[in-house]
């Protein structure tokens, strides 16, 4: 049992999920404090509370994001938000895709010790995944990518009617403007950009939102990295 304890019986009840969920959100903070191989620089249970979870269940703010059932969380890393949804989202299958093995296998046995049953690590780049073509109604992507690649890296894996939900910090005209057009070009639309705060004092921190509307253009997915080589952008 960590410090963070109360704060996590505090935002479970506030995103309405069972009690005894704190206590397993408690067991991945003290693997970040205590685990030298977390690939995580916040480490204190009371930090990570906020920064990891609590950013995290704000999510579920988003009706589609409470709705989905088989998601893919990209760039997952120390699996943040995905083990998290995926402990949110019983009824949920999460892939947690990460192209590092060994994050991969903290994420691997962190979902072990948590009791999760439902999120899987997937050692594969987003745009190198053939098996998570068209098959997702949800892809989630934190501190990855600016949103244009991300779009890119996302179209592919949803099914028509999914959606992309990308955190993102302050408001940036010209990121948005080219994910715009990465999602023309995709066949996604944005949906929202919806101001959340996650925990009291936090700076600006908004969740893009975007739906695929239409099927994505045989060219897509591009090598990997491409989308970050040669990105989409908008024209002036």
């Amino acid at each position: 049992m960590t410090v963070a304890l109360p704060r996590l019986e505090e935002l479970v009840l506030v995103h309405d999920l069972p009690i005894a969920a704190a206590a397993r959100l408690d067991l991945l903070l003290e693997r970040f404090a205590t685990d030298p191989q977390a690939p995580t620089t916040v480490t204190a249970p009371r930090e990570g509370a906020d920064v990891h979870v609590a950013d995290s269940l704000v999510a579920l703010e988003v009706p589609v994001v409470r709705e989905a059932r088989r998601i893919a969380d990209l760039g997952a890393g120390a699996g943040v938000p995905g083990l998290v949804l995926a402990l949110a989202l019983p009824e949920a299958t999460v892939s947690l895709v990460e192209s590092v093995g060994k994050k991969c296998d903290f994420m691997a046995r962190t979902a072990e010790a948590m009791g999760l049953t439902n999120a899987t690590p997937v050692a594969r780049r987003a745009e190198d995944w053939p098996d998570g073509i068209g098959v997702h109604d949800l892809v989630t992507a934190r501190a990855l990518a600016p949103l244009t690649a991300l779009v890119e890296y996302a179209a592919p894996l949803l099914q028509e009617g999914g959606h992309l939900c990308a955190w993102k910090g302050q408001r940036d005209p010209g990121e948005e403007a080219d994910g715009a057009a990465a999602a023309e070009a995709t066949g996604m639309a944005l949906v929202e950009v919806r101001a959340v705060r996650p925990w009291p004092g936090v700076e600006a921190r908004h969740l893009h939102v975007f739906c695929k509307i239409s099927p994505t253009p045989p060219r897509f997915p591009r090598r990997p990295g491409m989308a970050r080589k040669r990105p989409i952008v908008a024209t002036s």
